[in-house]
This record gives structure tokens, sequence and C-alpha cells, in this order.
């Protein structure tokens, strides 16, 4: 049996700029502040992966672009619109149209679908983590959630190890929201 890891990223803090739409919403100087960090985790814990899937809002896509500057070698991208707002069936579609050669898959995007699904994914691991997990997804947070399958099309709820999960408090910093 072959594993593959999921690893769930919320982006981080967002501002809310008046006039702007939700799906133009940039990152808040907070924000920028903690990409970085969530990225220079991922590179130091080896969690590189072999694909992102990054929701086309611009928080979303800035917050790869800061965390991923981290890699000494860029994950290839791909921006996908139903990420934005998606509920938690959708994003377990969407990890399941993962290509087979891919190991290791990034999901950049939003609650409460990132939330939801997370949530609904862990059927074993770190108990601590997910109670944590469980009462709050903050912006930044990463939930890193690995599957006993042969392929991604074999995801399913309830069928993952919740390996761990980081938020910026957990790394010494603070959670936004």
């Amino acid at each position: 049996m072959a594993m593959r890891r999921l690893i769930l990223f919320r982006h981080a803090k967002s501002d809310w700029p008046q006039g702007v739409a939700d799906h133009d919403r940039p990152l808040a100087s907070r924000g920028r502040a903690q990409a970085p960090v969530m990225g220079a985790y991922l590179a130091s814990e080896m969690l590189v992966p072999d694909l992102a899937i990054v929701s086309t809002a611009l928080r979303a896509q800035e917050t790869w672009r800061l965390a991923s500057a981290a890699f000494r070698e860029a994950a290839p991208q791909r921006d996908d619109k139903r990420v934005f707002a998606a509920p938690a069936e959708r994003l377990l579609a969407i990890a399941r149209e993962a290509p087979p050669e891919t190991r290791v898959l990034v999901m950049v995007g939003h609650n409460p679908g990132f939330h939801e699904a997370a949530a609904r994914f862990v059927g074993h691991g770190d108990r601590y983590a997910f109670a944590r997990m469980r009462a709050k997804f903050p912006t930044s947070a990463l939930a890193v959630l690995d599957f006993a399958v042969d392929g991604w099309g074999d995801i399913d709820w309830r069928a993952g190890r919740l390996d761990r999960f980081v938020t910026p408090k957990s790394l010494g910093g603070e959670d936004a929201d």
C-alpha cells in the first residue's frame, strides 16, 4: 500500500479593504508576516509538496507565493477557482483528481470548508492536535493528513491519519482568527 499526504493550508490573515470584492482581498500585514513563517516550517520539516492546488482568491495566491519562497525548488502550482469558498465535499473531489505521481499535495484555500474537510478526513492520529484543530482552524493553519492508499481517488472521510496540526501560535507566533 502506498502513502499519500494531503496538507490543507488555510490562507494567511487577509485584509478587508472597503469596496474590494471578497475574491480580491489581499493579505493584511500580519498575513504577509505569517505566510513565510509557515513556508519555512514546511521546508524545514521536508513537507514540500509535489503539487500545490491553490484557490484563485488573491489572499490564497499571495499566501502560497510567500510560503513557497522557502523551498529550494518551486512546486508545480495549479490554480483552481473551485477551491474558493468550497465546501468539504468539493475539496474531497478536487483532491481525488490529483495526478497519480503526486505523493504530497498541498491545497491552499479557505474556511469554513478547510476546517470541515480536515475534521472529516481524520480517522486517527494525534488526538491532541485533533482537539486543537476541531476547536479552531485559524488563518495560516496547516493540517497534515496521511492516507494509506495507492491513489488519490481512494482517499475518503475518516480514512486519514492526522500527522500534525500547525498554526502560527504553535510555532511561537500569534494566531490571527
